[in-house]
């Protein structure tokens, strides 16, 4: 790929590399690698999140409009406002210093060439004019020359959108953020840290932009319509509540209109969503999952079909050696086990060789000529030696020649019994990395065996259960991938060998929406079944540790990367689960849909708040009447009605499936059940003015009818009820109880009972609790789903 802005071609460095005093001298000069980079927003920028919004400035504006009144007790408000920006604070720099620390233990690293000696170092620490080793699998970690190579292909989809492999000869240039698909080689570094080509995708995975919250974009839609509400009714509740004011004290209307104002600011719900986020993150990194994007653990409660390969994910990943069966070929047995432990000795050689090279012997030192690496694309590998021939190893459907017939028949017996088969050929030719040679004998059959893992049988019933849809996506031969599944209870059908496929997603739909094992797939196809999912309006996980799987993670909904995956595929991947535990995926998809239902319940009770502050002054304004609440009153009702049990509810364990629709869902019963708190506050309030009451009593009815029907809100948001949520909402009615009756906290907070009108308030906020109660069980018919447990046994 020719670049305009290539980096200019410096003195070429040894292939020995630099020196250590050469080394550090380009480290002095901070022409280094390092580029400041963590998986959160740095302490100041949490500080300024939880502190400079929109609504904190109208509650200061506010706070001080109070203050200048005198009225002290009516500023509580602002008591609160700055507790719940401490905790955020906090919560999410504990949050941040865990993650960033478990980022770095597993931050990637390069193999770097020093005084003629190969060193792993991490990637920030690389300078300019290194020498730099590369493998199969390495993401490339500046920009730079290939100075040496041998078969080396480079995946340049993440700048070019090219999804074949581009082979790289001496000379041709490398950028940072690519992914080596096949063979290795060195490299010379003329553009490192912030100067390279494509640092700035790195920048893209960080953990605020990448992965799609549906709960963040409800929340924002809300807040933003919200403030279009605060600004357009400021000028009529200004107008009306002096207009209207019976004392002539300036005073009394500002108090009034502060209340008004303060009742709808969802000042805590952005809080509460960024601290559910952190601490779900906190409680996974517990678990050995590492999430790089907060919004991924929502994301992945979204999902329904999830993208399995099969090697490393329900299998074990390490291969054990089962036996060769030598064929009819010239070679002999002693000959074949001779060629493949000299194979072995490839610093490239993947699991499945290592494993027959181990189980062959010591290597004679044969001396190779030529190579062609193994590639995901090819599925085959050779290597020529001088006196020896051409050796070629792979996947057999691949390999086979006309000759072959019986060979067949044994492979696919062999891959029935769920055994991995090889295929060993050889040729007097040597083959270039397009074709095979023509010439080509079967020498011998290799079996290797997989271990399944042992918690894959329960965690794929798990997501059954759970109605996710399960794709095994394999390269391997789709007779042994079809066995493995079948052994751990997924219903195959028919496994579908994917060569018989196309490479679009268009090619892929009816294949992906009917079948469930699929074979040879290339990793084109697989990036190619996501997004004919996605197409089918699928939300996808994709999980893997080959760098063949890279480009499907990151084009999946939520790309999970075991952890022993390539570094390429671990950078496009929104989770890693550290351990390679396949098992912790429901831990995952749990923790995700706790923190959904849990939003929602909190967003519900944020929302009925706005509604029947709105509907207040609506109503007064129509009605001519002061405003029902000072500010004292509605932090009294806001805190044990909303605040407090919003920030226990946010937080605690909670077993709803996800549903869609999320925002629907909250407007559907947050605003009606709003209204009927406006009305039952209104009519109190009325109530006690047509009966010549004071302010102070007539405040208090309104006061006692918004708290019982506000803590039936609660009541219902809080169902199903476990022992916790049951105490939580007995202690907050205790709390307002003692409000009520209990003369010094009653004196705090203003209110003054008229035991006549007593009987109406609470008649009024009973009424009003029973239109809540009936409102939730017509929501409820209205959005009924199946319900099931979520929690992991």
């Amino acid at each position: 790929m020719e670049s305009t802005d290539a980096p200019e071609r410096s003195e070429q460095t040894p292939l020995s590399g630099l020196t250590a005093t050469q080394a550090a001298e380009r480290v002095a000069d901070g022409r280094t690698n390092e580029v400041e980079e963590t998986t959160s927003r740095t302490v100041e920028e949490i500080v300024r999140a939880n502190v400079f919004t929109r609504f904190n400035a109208i509650l200061a504006v506010l706070a001080v409009a109070v203050l200048a009144t005198g009225r002290f007790g009516d500023a509580l408000f602002a008591i609160v406002l700055v507790l719940n920006s401490l905790i955020g604070i906090g919560q999410e720099v504990r949050a941040k210093r865990t993650l960033d620390r478990l980022a770095l233990l597993h931050a990637p690293t390069a193999r770097v060439v020093r005084d003629g000696e190969t060193t792993e170092l991490p990637v920030g620490d690389v300078v300019l004019d290194d020498v730099i080793e590369l493998r199969s699998g390495d993401q490339v970690p500046a920009d730079g020359y290939v100075i040496h190579e041998e078969g080396i292909e480079i995946d340049e989809s993440a700048l070019t959108g090219e999804s074949d492999p581009v082979p790289k000869d001496a000379g041709d240039q490398v950028l940072s953020g690519t992914a080596v698909l096949a063979g290795r080689g060195l490299f010379q570094a003329t553009a490192v840290g912030a100067d390279a080509y494509a640092r700035r995708l790195a920048a893209e995975v960080k953990v605020f932009t990448r992965a799609r919250s549906e709960l963040q974009d409800g929340i924002n839609i809300l807040l933003r319509y919200i403030t279009w509400v605060i600004v357009a009714i400021t000028p009529v509740l200004v107008w009306s509540q002096f207009r209207i004011d019976e004392t002539g004290d300036w005073r009394e209307p500002v108090t009034a209109t502060v209340a008004a104002l303060v009742g709808m600011v969802p000042e805590g719900l952005v809080l509460l969503t960024s601290i559910s986020f952190f601490l779900a993150a906190l409680a996974l990194t517990r678990r050995q999952v590492l999430v790089q994007e907060l919004p991924a653990v929502e994301g992945l409660a979204r999902v329904d079909v999830v993208c399995l390969d099969k090697t490393g994910t329900l299998t074990v990943g390490d291969i054990e050696f089962d036996q060769i069966i030598a064929l009819d070929g010239s070679a002999g047995e002693a000959t074949i086990r001779c060629a493949l432990a000299e194979m072995a000795q490839s610093p490239d050689a993947n699991a499945s060789l290592s494993a027959i090279g181990a189980a062959c012997g010591d290597a004679p030192g044969w001396s190779p000529v030529g190579e062609v690496p193994f590639s995901s694309a090819r599925k085959w590998s050779s290597v020529t030696y001088e006196g020896h021939g051409t050796w070629i190893l792979g996947a057999p459907d691949v390999l086979f020649t006309d000759g072959d017939d019986r060979v067949r028949e044994q492979v696919a017996d062999l891959a029935a019994r769920g055994r991995r088969v090889m295929l060993v050929q050889s040729s007097q030719a040597r083959p270039d990395t397009d074709a095979l040679p023509a010439d080509r004998r079967s020498e011998a059959v290799i079996t290797l065996a997989e271990k399944i893992r042992p918690d894959a049988a329960e965690t794929l019933r798990y997501f059954r259960d759970q109605d996710v849809e399960i794709k095994v996506i394999s390269g391997d031969n789709p007779t042994t991938v079809a066995a493995i599944a079948t052994e751990l209870g997924l219903d195959v059908g028919v496994a579908v060998d994917a060569r018989t496929l196309g490479e679009e997603p268009d090619d892929l739909a009816e294949a992906v929406a009917t079948s469930t094992v699929f074979g040879r797939v290339s990793p084109q196809q697989k990036r190619s079944m996501v997004r004919a999912l996605q197409a089918q309006h699928h939300t996808v996980a994709m999980t893997g540790d080959g760098v063949n799987d890279a480009m499907a993670l990151k084009d999946a909904d939520i790309g999970v990367a075991m952890g022993n995956a390539a570094q390429a595929t671990k950078a496009a991947a929104q989770l890693v689960l550290l351990d390679g535990q396949f098992s912790r995926m429901p831990h995952v998809l749990a923790e995700g849909r706790r923190v959904i239902g849990n939003i929602e319940r909190v967003s519900s009770l944020f929302l009925s708040k706005n509604t029947y502050s709105l509907i207040l002054v609506v109503l007064v304004t129509i009605a001519g009447l002061p405003y029902p609440f000072v500010p004292r009153h509605l932090t009294l009702i806001s805190s044990i009605t909303i605040g407090i049990p919003a920030f226990f509810l946010a937080l605690g364990p909670n077993p709803a499936r996800y549903r869609p629709g999320f925002l629907k869902r909250v407007l559907m019963f947050a605003v009606p059940a709003g209204i009927l708190v406006g009305a039952a506050v209104f009519l109190s309030f009325l109530i006690a003015d047509l009966e010549g009451a004071n302010m102070e009593e007539r405040r208090t009815c309104a006061t006692i009818a918004a708290l019982c029907t506000a803590l039936w809100i609660l009541a219902v948001l809080a169902r199903p009820f476990k022992l916790w949520k049951g105490l939580l909402v007995a202690a907050m009615a205790g709390i307002a109880f003692a409000a009520i009756a209990i003369p010094p906290i009653r004196d705090l907070f203003e209110l003054d009972v008229h035991y006549g009108l007593l009987p109406a308030a609470l008649g009024v906020g009973a009424a009003g609790a029973m239109g809540v109660e009936l409102l939730s069980r017509w929501v409820e018919r209205h959005n009924r789903v199946p319900t099931g447990p979520v929690t992991p046994r």
